[in-house]
């Protein structure tokens, strides 16, 4: 039982007294359109926030939040969260986060996750099992199985959840959103996604075993993955661990959860029908120099059937676009319409030929502003308020992108049934949809 779950006085949980309150008409909370998360009461009230990863861009995160209560703190590197255990000195330091979620049960109400990749989806699904509200770094989870079970999860008790898609929270990509479903270029058919990172040169695993370092706990580093002796190329960074497949998916599970993000948004998509994808050198190892994917999906309602093109390391969209130079650029979107172009990355938006745009008026904005990437959360975890990147969404956005990754090691065009969770046409994907774990660790409860 959670601490919002202890009994009061009158023999009735928190959350009893919440609902009957709501039942009788008594404001509680104040989202008029609450999704029925479990809220945790008044929004003045604080979050007694854990973070687990809390050095690197996870300090940056459990910094952002340090407006709520944070309990406690866990890390398997020492040195590299110093300054969140310096910051947050009142907080409960662990190692191994299950531990850590064992003895603190009742005092912790959310959690924010900072580890790499491949150590998403363990501490995640433990808090959530618990009822925990959950904030998780980009991408969500290291494989599809994974990121479904947090997707499910995170439904079933109606938790309040947030992915780590900072730029989803800008203006520039809600207006973009706005000019495309307003029809500005017509009928959206097909979509082009770009980011010059390259992948690694090298794809060998180093052979050295040097000592691994006072520090870190180098175990509990590898969580789920496959033993592998230590050695310093593995971390610490994404830019280190993200090119090996043991630890994440490279510039396209990273990158692509923030730039992939705006057509999936705007373009309303799911599931895709079929995935596809060419590389540099298929490696056992790490991630390839460059990659291209193509996605394959339906009509959504009135929205046409689109393709979605993903491009990384050298490679850019084979399309022409009057007046801007794409190929010169290292990252960006671009929408194909029927009626015109709309090229746009972080920080601007433009309509193709400009020309042709140059007396049009865009539509007065529809989608509200964020409170704030980080706020959103804390807001919907306190009164049941929706939150844009919830892993509804985001865990469909992080799925897709993953089977680009499947798809290219598996070297198969894959036709995806969702509801299975299967490539229906390629058995030998499975173990890259559901990871094996090692002994020890599962995402059972």
């Amino acid at each position: 039982m959670s601490r919002h779950e202890k009994r009061r006085g009158n023999g009735l949980t928190r959350r009893q007294m919440l609902r009957n309150a709501s039942l009788a008409g008594i404001a509680i909370w104040t989202s008029a359109k609450s999704w029925g998360g479990e809220p945790v009461g008044s929004p003045n009230e604080k979050l007694h926030v854990a973070g687990i990863g809390v050095g690197g861009q996870g300090g940056w995160d459990i910094g952002e939040c340090a407006s709520e209560n944070i309990v406690a703190l866990c890390d398997v590197d020492d040195r590299r969260a110093a300054d969140s255990f310096a910051r947050f000195g009142k907080a409960k330091r662990f190692r191994d986060f299950r531990k850590m979620l064992d003895q603190m049960e009742e005092q912790i109400d959310a959690v924010v996750i900072g580890t790499p990749d491949h150590t998403h989806a363990p501490p995640a699904v433990m808090a959530m099992r618990m009822g925990k509200h959950c904030y998780c770094e980009k991408p969500l989870a290291h494989c599809v199985h994974e990121v479904r079970t947090m997707i499910e999860l995170a439904e079933k008790d109606k938790l309040a959840t947030q992915m780590g898609t900072q730029i989803h929270a800008t203006d520039n990509y809600r207006r973009v959103v706005e000019l495309v479903q307003c029809g500005a270029i017509g009928p959206v058919r097909e979509a082009h996604v770009w980011c010059g990172r390259v992948g690694p040169a090298d794809g060998e695993r180093p052979t050295e075993e040097p000592p691994v370092p006072e520090n870190l706990n180098w175990d509990l580093w590898l969580g789920p993955a496959p033993w592998r002796p230590y050695h310093p190329r593995y971390l610490p960074g994404c830019m280190t661990w993200e090119q090996w497949w043991d630890f994440g998916n490279g510039c396209l599970g990273d990158m692509g959860s923030h730039l992939i993000d705006l057509p999936f948004w705007a373009l309303a998509l799911r599931d895709p029908l079929t995935v596809e994808a060419q590389g540099a050198q298929l490696r056992a190892e790490t991630y390839p120099e460059w990659l291209t994917v193509q996605w394959e999906h339906p009509a959504r309602g009135d929205m046409a059937p689109v393709k979605l093109h993903w491009y990384d390391g050298i490679e850019r969209p084979k399309v022409s676009v009057p007046g801007q130079d794409i190929a010169a650029s290292h990252m960006g979107v671009l929408f194909v319409g029927d009626e015109g172009m709309l090229l746009a990355d972080y920080g601007k938006r433009v309509l193709v030929p400009e020309e042709k745009f140059k007396d049009f008026k865009p539509p007065e904005p529809s989608i509200e502003p964020s409170l704030g990437h980080h706020e959103e959360w804390i807001h919907g975890a306190k009164t049941g308020a929706p939150t844009l990147c919830n892993f509804d969404y985001s865990g469909k956005l992080v799925e897709h992108n993953l089977l680009g990754a499947v798809a290219f090691r598996v070297g198969k065009k894959l036709t995806w049934d969702p509801a299975s969770m299967k490539a229906t046409n390629c058995p030998e994907a499975d173990p890259y949809i559901r990871r094996p774990y090692r002994e020890g660790w599962t995402l059972e409860g």
